[in-house]
């Protein structure tokens, strides 16, 4: 069974009552009839309930930027996974670089945020990548798994089950810079072979995007690649017209 690629908006820190609302009927607009690609925004959590009503009747899904551990109880500013699902998010980003660089994430922890997940009936989005340091040493491969096995040892290859990974190399991400097509190729399929070697009907299905500097300039090239599942896609997802090029790339490529 071909695989549906996934284009996710990743509104970072970005926002308000109005953009939300602005941008969200913009993307139906720009989306409207554009089929073989599944869309999803995070916006910040603020702003689930404008943006749940805003993409009422539409095709594009509600995701969110981060979930706790915990379901609830005494953790001052934490959100829940009922709290989301109440909300209709669906795809739940987890393990970004940014969450585990500026609040020491662990990739144990992120473990937890991904059982959490697929407990409650959510979709993990696992961040994973490595550094500028790291990939000049050589270590992409390494850390995307120990990254992923942090999953695995703790729930199961089949935790990937209907989740999803997204390969951010942090040097690429708000830099300008992005993997080449066939740089971002090569480790989505170490990606997917490292999962392979504990279950291929996992590691066929699991979708894995390619997130860092995604744009509507090099997009079309990145989707022709075998195992590049779509995107997660950071500032070009605050523009509608540069977003839906996106969304429109990925479908052609995979149709």
């Amino acid at each position: 069974m071909a695989r549906r690629p996934l284009v996710m908006g990743n509104w970072k820190l970005n926002g308000s009552k109005a953009f939300t609302k602005e941008l969200i009927e913009g993307l139906k607009h720009e989306l409207a009839g554009v089929t073989g690609c599944d869309v999803a925004i995070a916006p910040p959590v603020m702003y689930l309930a404008e943006a749940e009503a805003a993409l009422a009747n539409s095709q594009i899904s509600l995701g969110a930027q981060n979930v706790d551990v915990n379901v609830k109880g005494a953790f001052t500013g934490d959100i829940s996974t009922e709290m989301l699902k109440e909300f209709g998010a669906k795809y739940i980003i987890i393990g970004h670089s940014e969450r585990r660089t500026y609040h020491q994430e662990s990739d144990a922890f992120i473990a937890k945020k991904f059982a959490a997940l697929k407990e409650a009936g959510l979709v993990p989005v696992l961040c994973i990548g490595e550094s500028e340091e790291e990939n000049e040493a050589g270590k992409t491969e390494e850390v995307c798994a120990r990254q992923i096995d942090a999953v695995i040892n703790a729930l199961g290859v089949d935790a990937f089950n209907g989740a999803v990974i997204a390969y951010e190399p942090i040097w690429a991400i708000g830099t300008g810079k992005s993997a080449t097509p066939a740089q971002a190729q090569a480790v989505h399929a170490f990606i997917r072979g490292h999962i392979a070697a504990k279950s291929q009907a996992v590691a066929e299905q699991v979708i894995i995007q390619y997130g860092g500097s995604v744009n509507d300039a090099n997009a079309a090239e990145l989707f022709t690649q075998p195992d590049i599942d779509g995107a997660l896609v950071g500032g070009a997802s605050l523009k509608a017209p540069a977003f839906a090029v996106i969304v429109k790339a990925a479908a052609a490529a995979k149709q």
